[in-house]
């Protein structure tokens, strides 16, 4: 089934992939004109309802795509409350996003499962995650990230954390490639 939403219906993968790439090292923006694009949903199966107080799910083979943004899942859920989304949460062994960056560079990220609570602005990386740019890497098992304030929080749960920040020449090497 494929569904197409207006480019205002939810800011949802703009802001979770913008936020990914601000996981990296270093702070890059994702390509923002995405946000204008229209977001089309394609799905083996959806239910529910588009508007309202409710929750609609896609199952197999999810693909959304919105401008350079890319999101492939199993399974991806959005609740609205009041008409506006308000949770959305992608599952899968492993959900893959991709988006390119106003700067031209590529972001690439892989969780088992991704949340985003539209309300606290925060994204939830769960098993798994990996988030990639030119700029650097950041792997673990959770991490919680708030699109506001930029704080980011993963590990102590017994669970290691690794950050690789890649030096200024190796990232301009690679954007020259």
């Amino acid at each position: 089934m494929r569904l197409r939403l207006p480019a205002n219906a939810t800011r949802l993968p703009f802001l979770l992939l913008a936020a990914g790439v601000l996981l990296a090292p270093a702070t890059v923006l994702a390509k923002s004109s995405d946000r204008n694009q229209d977001m089309i949903l394609d799905s083996n199966r959806t239910e529910g309802v588009l508007d309202g107080n409710s929750t609609t799910t896609w199952i197999g083979n999810v693909n959304l795509k919105q401008g350079t943004l890319e999101i492939s899942a199993e399974r991806a859920e959005l609740t609205q409350r009041n008409g506006d989304p308000s949770h959305a949460v992608f599952t899968g062994k492993q959900v893959k996003m991709r988006q390119q960056l106003d700067d031209g560079g590529w972001m690439d990220a892989q969780a088992d499962r991704v949340e985003y609570n539209m309300a606290s602005e925060t994204i939830t990386f769960i098993g798994n995650y990996t988030v990639k740019s030119d700029r650097g890497s950041n792997t673990g098992q959770r991490m919680v990230y708030n699109t506001v304030t930029g704080n980011i929080q993963s590990g102590g749960d017994g669970t290691r954390v690794r950050t690789v920040i890649k030096p200024k020449s190796a990232q301009d090497a690679q954007g020259k490639n």
